[in-house]
């Protein structure tokens, strides 16, 4: 399987505010250990926030993956092809048992399109709850509004934190074009489909610059790269359409003011042409890059959701980019599910040459491409970077 592919505490019920523990805040410690739950989906498109967490994550200890269908396989073997000492078993139980303990959280790692529980997957989380584990919820619905789940975590001193649980709209933020004001590039990773690795892409591409000697920071924009412990980012899917430039804005302005760095890469959602989601057009806007890395999947022939709709073409998606904002796309990151290795190869020897432009696959190639890919565009950055480390 090679498939690619972030709150507020439940003190937010006026009502029962009496009766409720205070919660924790979302910025945790490092070190915290947690189980992932993503049954029937790892490895698939809705499980991205798993399959995201398995490869990466700053904020939580990840023990184990809970997905029946997959059990007793190693997580980043099944993933990637190499083994992270992560398994995937099949219950909860078992990841206790396994564990040797309780854990201290239990993770939500689905993503579903509607952002919704199933009823087997509420008995889960409730049972998490039972056991005394924190609930970190990244989907749309809002459990800390679910009168059962608060009831159960109140009973067990436990709190949930809905990660996409946008802040008060006077907290939020309009475009003001302080973006202007940010003098280092930004590169987006935008994609021609949700659930492509544009974000493993961005989280690859960054540890490589910086491996480089080249400061780099990511601003992400959707909840897995908040659950993952990203400094800077906003759950953009989850505002009202009149903030999200402005958000991604403010977000990219705090990373350049609190980090100093030489380049900013900003996660992308969506897909531009995708019918069902508007993110990527206030991505572009409100962090207005320099540069544009688009991931494609080559063997999709559809959009991963939508079964009616067949996928564009890298070089649609490039056309549809430029064209709709003053930028230009420096490269194309291949996501090779579905392929063999010669597949792969001959995709990026052909993407290259059909595009005139350089084509990699961050997860099988050398990271060094990709850093190359972004002195090409941006050659300025050479004058920081340290040749004599390898990537």
């Amino acid at each position: 399987m090679s498939s690619l592919v972030s709150g507020t505490p439940f003190l937010d019920v006026p009502e029962q505010s009496e009766w409720i523990v205070p919660a924790a805040p979302f910025e945790l410690p490092a070190g915290c250990t947690a189980v992932v739950y993503c049954e029937g989906q790892f490895g698939e498109q809705d499980g991205k926030t798993a399959n995201g967490l398995v490869r990466h994550s700053q904020k939580y200890e990840i023990l184990s993956v809970i997905d029946s269908l997959r059990a007793g396989v190693d997580a980043g073997q099944f993933l990637d092809g190499t083994v992270n000492g992560i398994p995937v078993l099949a219950s909860l139980a078992e990841s206790i048992a396994h564990a040797g303990r309780v854990p201290d959280y239990l993770i939500c790692g689905l993503a579903p399109a509607d952002g919704l529980l199933s009823d087997a997957q509420r008995v889960v989380l409730l049972e998490g709850i039972a056991r005394g584990m924190h609930i970190i919820n990244g989907l749309h619905e809002f459990l800390n509004d679910d009168a059962e789940f608060v009831a159960e975590a109140v009973i067990a001193r436990v709190t949930i934190t809905d990660v996409r649980r946008p802040k008060a709209k006077r907290e939020l933020h309009l475009f003001r074009g302080r973006i202007f004001d940010v003098t280092c590039p930004r590169i987006a990773v935008l994609g021609t489909d949700g659930a492509i690795g544009k974000r493993t892409t961005a989280t690859l591409l960054v540890e490589a610059l910086n491996a480089r000697g080249i400061r780099a920071v990511m601003v992400g924009t959707g909840q897995t790269t908040l659950i993952q412990g990203g400094k800077y980012g906003v759950a953009l899917d989850a505002l009202v359409p009149q903030f999200c430039s402005g958000e991604v804005e403010h977000q990219v302005v705090a990373a350049f003011e609190g980090e100093d760095p030489d380049v900013i890469v900003v996660e992308g959602q969506g897909a531009l042409s995708h019918p069902a989601y508007l993110t990527s057009a206030h991505i572009v806007r409100g962090s207005r890059p320099a540069g544009v890395i688009v991931q494609h999947a080559p063997k999709r022939q559809m959009l991963g959701d939508f079964p009616m709709m067949p996928m564009p073409t890298a070089a649609s998606e490039i056309a549809l980019i430029e064209a709709f904002a003053d930028t230009r796309v420096i490269g194309v990151t291949i996501n090779h599910e579905q392929m063999t290795e010669d597949e792969l190869a001959d995709s990026i020897a052909e993407h290259r040459s059909q595009l005139g432009l350089p084509v990699t696959d961050p997860l099988t190639r050398p990271l060094s491409d990709l850093v190359d890919m972004v002195l090409a565009a941006f050659p300025a950055l050479a004058a920081v970077a340290d040749t004599t480390t390898p990537v």
